[in-house]
C-alpha cells in the first residue's frame, strides 16, 4: 500500500507540469529559427533526403541536420503534424526538468526538490524556448546531462557517468556544433577536481559513441560537396565571430540574462553571490560555472539571448538558494517580504489595469488572449500579496511559486507562445479551403526573397501551403494553368498567357497567391 502511495505521489509530481509544457489549441510558427527548421524537415519528408539540409534546391552547409532529422522523424512515425514537430523539443523540455530535480537533490536533499524544476519551468527564457521547434532546448537539456553526470562521478567506479558524460559532448555537438566548447571550458575549474576521468576508457568510449550520428552525417554528405563539411561550419563559426548583426556589447549579458530570467532574476544573482563563499566543491558548479560561462560569451561577437539557456537548471538552483538565504536573513528577510508581498503585486496590478483600460482594444490580441494575459498578471500579484512574515519556509516557497506557475499556465493556453502567427495561419486555413487549389502544387517566386519582411512571411506561408512545389528563379518560369506565390503581378502578356491573383490579403503581403492562365 505504501509503495502504491509513492508511486501516485511521484505521478502527481508529474501532472504538476502538464499545463506549462502541453498546449490544447492551434499552434503556428514563427519564421526564424523554427519555420526555418520546419520547413527544412518538410523537404526532408517530401524529398527523402536525410542527408543535407536544403534552402529550396540549394544546400545550406553552415549547419547540421541535427534538429531537421528529429523533426522529421518525429513527423514520419507519428504524423505530419504540429504536434510531432514539437514533440523532440517537448521531450527535451521534460529531461531537463528532470535532470534539475536530480541535481537538487545531489546538491541539496530530496526536500524540496520539485521546487527547481518547478522555478526553471516558469522562467521566461525556459519557458519560452521550450515552445520552441528549434535546437536550444535539445542542446541545453544535453548540457544539464553533462554537469549531472559530472557531479554524479564520484570515482573511477560510476563507469556509467563517465561513459554519460562522454556521450553528451558529441551528441551536443551535433545540436550545436562549436557551442559545446563554451559550457566545456567553463567547467575546467571542476574537471581539474576529476582529471582522473579524462584518462578513463569509458570516457573516450563515450566521446565516440556521441559523435557517432555526425562521424555518420559527414561521411554521407562529403560525397556531394567540394570540401569537408567540418570546413563549412568553421566557416559559420568565423562568421559568428566577426561582427554581424547579432553583435551585440560586451555587457549584453548583465542586463540580458536578468531580463529573460524573470521573475526569478534577484533570487539567482544572490544565490550565486551565497555559492562563492562556501568551501564545497559544489560552489565549481553553482558558480564558478556559470559566471566563466558568461565571460565566455560576453567574448564572443554574437550574442543571442538564448545563449544562456543552457546554464538555466544551474541558475535555478542557485535561485533556490538564493530565496533560502532571504528567508533565514535576519537583515534581508522584511526587505524581501515587503518588496514580494507589496511592490511587485502593486506594480502588476497597475500594469493590468493600465493595459486593460487604455492598451487592449488598440493590440491584435483576441478576446481570449486578452483575458488568459491580464489573469496571469493578476494571478501573480494577487498570489504573491499573500505572502507573510509569519509563513513557515514551506509556505514561502509555495506560495512564490503558485504565482509565476499560473502566470505561465495562463499564457501558454492563451497562445501566445504557441500560436504566434495567429493571423497569418487563419489567412492560411482559409487559402487551403479554397476549391481551386486542393491538391494542386505551388510553387514559389524566389526572385521575391529580397528583404527580412518578405523572407519570413514566405516561411511561415510555405510551411502552411498545403501541396508545396519548387521555387521558381522568376515568374516567367511558370507554365499555364500553374499556381505560385509571388510578390509580382504582371498585366503584361507573356505568350498570349495573363496571370490572375486568386488571394491576396494584407497580412500574407508582400506574397500573393496567383495562376498563370
Amino acid at each position: 500500500m505504501a509503495n502504491r502511495i509513492f508511486k501516485f505521489k511521484y505521478l502527481y509530481k508529474l501532472f504538476i507540469f502538464i499545463p506549462l509544457i502541453f498546449y490544447f489549441g492551434k499552434r503556428s510558427y514563427i519564421a526564424y529559427d523554427e519555420g526555418f527548421y520546419a520547413l527544412q524537415a518538410r523537404w526532408i519528408l517530401d524529398k527523402g533526403n536525410w542527408t543535407i539540409p536544403l534552402w529550396w534546391d540549394e544546400y545550406v552547409l553552415d549547419r547540421t541536420i541535427g534538429l531537421q532529422f528529429l523533426i522529421a522523424k518525429s513527423q514520419d512515425i507519428f504524423g505530419r503534424n504540429m504536434f510531432s514537430a514539437y514533440l523532440p523539443t517537448t521531450i527535451a523540455a521534460i529531461l531537463m526538468l528532470f535532470i534539475t530535480y536530480k541535481l537538487h537533490e545531489e546538491f541539496f536533499n530530496k526536500k524540496y526538490a520539485i521546487i527547481s524544476p518547478l522555478i526553471l519551468s516558469t522562467t521566461y527564457l525556459w519557458f519560452d524556448y521550450s515552445h520552441l521547434a528549434t535546437q536550444d532546448i535539445i542542446y541545453s537539456c544535453l548540457v544539464s546531462i553533462g554537469v549531472f553526470s559530472l557531479v554524479k562521478i564520484k570515482s573511477t567506479d560510476n563507469k556509467f557517468y563517465i561513459l554519460l558524460f562522454g556521450i553528451w559532448i558529441g551528441l551536443s555537438f551535433m545540436m550545436k556544433t562549436f557551442l559545446v566548447f563554451v559550457p566545456l571550458f567553463s567547467l575546467l575549474p571542476y574537471l581539474y577536481i576529476k582529471k582522473y576521468l579524462l584518462f578513463n576508457k569509458f570516457f573516450w568510449l563515450g566521446l565516440l559513441i556521441g559523435f557517432i550520428p555526425y562521424f555518420f552525417w559527414s561521411l554521407s554528405i562529403n560525397p556531394y560537396l567540394e570540401k569537408n563539411i567540418i570546413l563549412y561550419l568553421v566557416e559559420k563559426f568565423n562568421s559568428l565571430s566577426n561582427k554581424n548583426t547579432f553583435t551585440n556589447p560586451f555587457y549584453y549579458y548583465f542586463w540580458n540574462i536578468p531580463a529573460t530570467f524573470l521573475p526569478w532574476s534577484i533570487f539567482a544573482i544572490i544565490g550565486i553571490i551565497c555559492n562563492i563563499s562556501k568551501n564545497k566543491e559544489n560552489k565549481y558548479i553553482l558558480t564558478f560555472f556559470p559566471l566563466i560561462l558568461i565571460a565566455v560569451l560576453s567574448i564572443f561577437s554574437t550574442k543571442t539571448p538564448y545563449y544562456p539557456l543552457q546554464i538555466s537548471s544551474i541558475l535555478t538552483l542557485n535561485t533556490y538558494v538564493g530565496i533560502k538565504y532571504l528567508f533565514n536573513s535576519k537583515r534581508y528577510k522584511l526587505i524581501f517580504i515587503f518588496i514580494t508581498s507589496k511592490i511587485i503585486p502593486l506594480f502588476l496590478i497597475i500594469i493590468t489595469f493600465t493595459y486593460y483600460f487604455f492598451y487592449k482594444n488598440i493590440s491584435n490580441f483576441t478576446f481570449k488572449e486578452n483575458t488568459f494575459l491580464m489573469l496571469g498578471l493578476l494571478s501573480l500579484g494577487i498570489s504573491w500579496a499573500f505572502i507573510k512574515n509569519k509563513n513557515s519556509f514551506k509556505e514561502i516557497l509555495i506560495t512564490l511559486i503558485i504565482g509565476p506557475y499560473l502566470l505561465t499556465s495562463f499564457f501558454l493556453q492563451s497562445g501566445l507562445f504557441t500560436d504566434r502567427s495567429r493571423e497569418l495561419r487563419e489567412k492560411m486555413e482559409y487559402v487551403s479551403s479554397l476549391d481551386i487549389i486542393k491538391n494542386q502544387p505551388i510553387k514559389v517566386d524566389k526572385s521575391g526573397m529580397n528583404n527580412y519582411e518578405s523572407q519570413s512571411k514566405i516561411i511561415r506561408i510555405s510551411i502552411l501551403t498545403p501541396k508545396l512545389d519548387e521555387g521558381l528563379e522568376s515568374i516567367d518560369q511558370l507554365k499555364k494553368a500553374e499556381l505560385a506565390w509571388s510578390t509580382e503581378f504582371k498585366e503584361i502578356k507573356n505568350n498570349n498567357y495573363s496571370y490572375e491573383v486568386i488571394y491576396e490579403n494584407d497580412i500574407l503581403k508582400p506574397w500573393k497567391l496567383i495562376l498563370k492562365k
